[in-house]
């Protein structure tokens, strides 16, 4: 596994609003248009695939195990084989904001925030997604999949050779037992499932340890480098990619409005 960390100069929100700046990762290629691409309490009905608690992603109640696990504090994530993984820090105030996982071209981004005892995050920020992806002359659709309700973003872009095409997102949520978990899945695996699977394994197998701190709704929970990822190889001498300020598709899958 390849361990890396990546600055970000933008502000960033504390909440899981596409209105705001977000970390950044790579969103995939740019296809022709036209080519076939494809707490305590519980969470709100229909906000979340079914069996959650027994099929993942875990709270640490369910799987405290940390056994092959990397700890990332709010995030536990099962270490798995040709598994790059890039810390998204926030450079003002130096503190990690997201976790992406890299697998062959492809990529999951992870966040985690606080949400309510009594009611899920999950159903009010699809809108709120959608309704930036529109602003930004893309188009988003709803579907029912692997983790309940998820949302296809599509954005223009333009192809390698020029011409004009989309890029990709694929936006995933998760309502657990006071905390939301938000992926969003770049590259292949955004429009190719038999490729998106070996991502949609990580995702499942994902620990939130929410904590018994209390914080306000849409609060990120606090990320950290692993305790194994000191010298001598210092994250910082990862070469990482460069993320390009004037486009927001460059910067991530993340669907931003700065206004």
């Amino acid at each position: 596994m390849i361990f890396g960390r990546r600055k970000k100069s933008q502000q960033h929100s504390e909440t899981p609003d596409t209105d705001s700046s977000t970390p950044p990762s790579s969103a995939g290629e740019a296809v022709q248009v036209g080519d076939e691409a494809d707490k305590t309490g519980a969470p709100a009905e229909g906000t979340t695939a079914p069996g959650r608690a027994a099929g993942g992603p875990f709270d640490e109640s369910e799987k405290d195990t940390t056994e092959g696990y990397i700890d990332l504090g709010a995030l536990r994530i099962a270490a798995a084989e040709n598994l790059q993984l890039r810390l998204e820090v926030e450079e003002r105030t130096k503190r990690v904001i997201a976790v992406t996982l890299d697998i062959k071209g492809s990529n999951l981004q992870l966040q985690a925030f606080a949400a309510p005892r009594s009611e899920g995050l999950w159903d009010e920020i699809r809108g709120q997604i959608a309704a930036s992806v529109g602003s930004q002359g893309g188009t988003v659709e709803e579907r029912q999949g692997e983790f309940g309700t998820e949302l296809i973003a599509k954005l223009p872009a333009q192809t390698p050779d020029g011409r004009a095409g989309f890029r990709v997102a694929r936006f995933v949520g998760v309502d657990g037992p006071r905390w939301f978990l938000r992926g969003v899945f770049g590259g292949p695996a955004a429009m190719d499932p038999a490729v998106a699977e070996p991502m949609e394994k990580l995702f499942r197998n994902v620990v939130v340890v929410r904590g018994d701190h209390p914080l306000p709704p849409r609060e990120l929970l606090p990320l950290r480098l692993p305790k194994d990822a000191g010298a001598p190889k210092q994250p910082e001498q990862q070469e990482q990619p460069k993320a390009t300020p004037d486009d927001p598709l460059e910067r991530g899958p993340e669907i931003t409005h700065i206004g």
